[in-house]
């Protein structure tokens, strides 16, 4: 009777369709919680660059060649983001259909550079949830129903959260939607929601700021006067933390950019991670 009970457990645990879960690599945290909505329990999901850590300046460990081998999509931002990635999938001799998920996005410029920071726009989530889900659906077609109804609820979701988005921006009086952040990651967010991110660092978080640098954003910070600035939860603090103590500016609190945070952090998934951004952003600027 015991043993009956255990299969029929077994039974109820496993996907009700019985096929062997699609084998899928994500290059970092916040392209695998797109992925994992889509693809819910038919999917065997492994992330590469994992919570509060950098993708710009991420190290592949020799398990990552083993992950990319064994699977049958590698998800990637592109647009630059994952340097490292190519040099990989290769070392990995990696069968695996390699899916850029920024595909359909106009991207900007920083620079000669694209600004591969797509995902901090809304509008842009929903174009990397509809690639993600096209790529799964053409991977394993008997589940492609599956995969385009979890796209269909998700993306209602991220309609929401643009909504909140612009109500919660229109708040903010005109003249202070101004802000520095630690790097450029908030261009995408900048022309989609009319807020203004001043940087000291470029598009990537392996740039170093020169002395100048940091001096041209002290007197513009001050010319402007520019209400906050903001920690990131990827970046070493100290720099905002000066430029902060020498303009009298404010540490408005700490921004999500390029990685989710842990379960117990305040942005474990993407719509955490923007309805924390724009919580932190209004408390700060609207007063």
């Amino acid at each position: 009777m015991r043993r009956i009970l255990l299969c029929v457990l077994l039974l109820i645990a496993s996907p009700l369709h019985g096929a062997e879960q699609l084998k899928v690599v994500a290059s970092f945290s916040i392209l695998a919680d797109f992925v994992r909505n889509v693809g819910g329990d038919r999917i065997n999901l492994t992330t590469l660059v994992g919570a509060d850590s950098d993708v710009h300046v991420y190290a592949p460990a020799p398990s990552d060649a083993k992950r990319i081998a064994d699977a049958r999509l590698v998800i990637v931002n592109g647009l630059g983001l994952e340097g490292w990635l190519p040099r990989l999938v290769q070392s990995s001799g990696s069968k695996a259909q390699v899916i850029t998920a920024s595909a359909g996005i106009a991207p900007l410029k920083l620079g000669s550079a694209a600004d591969p920071h797509g995902w901090q726009s809304v509008p842009n989530a929903k174009v990397y949830v509809t690639d993600i889900a096209n790529a799964l659906a053409a991977a394993d077609p008997d589940d492609a129903e599956f995969f385009r109804a979890q796209a269909k609820a998700y993306l209602e979701k991220l309609e929401t959260l643009d909504r909140e988005v612009r109500e919660a921006v229109a708040k903010i009086p005109q003249e202070r939607r101004k802000v520095i952040s630690t790097h450029d990651a908030f261009g995408y967010f900048a022309a989609e929601y009319g807020v203004q991110f001043i940087a000291p660092l470029g598009v990537s978080t392996e740039t170093e700021p020169s002395a100048r640098d940091i001096a041209t954003i002290i007197g513009q910070i001050k010319a402007q006067k520019i209400p906050a600035v903001f920690l990131e939860n990827i970046s070493d603090d100290r720099l905002i933390r000066r430029i902060a103590a020498e303009t009298g500016s404010k540490v408005g609190g700490t921004l999500i950019s390029d990685g989710l945070t842990g379960e117990k952090g305040p942005a474990p998934t993407y719509i955490d991670m923007v309805r924390h951004n724009i919580k932190a952003l209004t408390s700060a600027l609207d007063h």
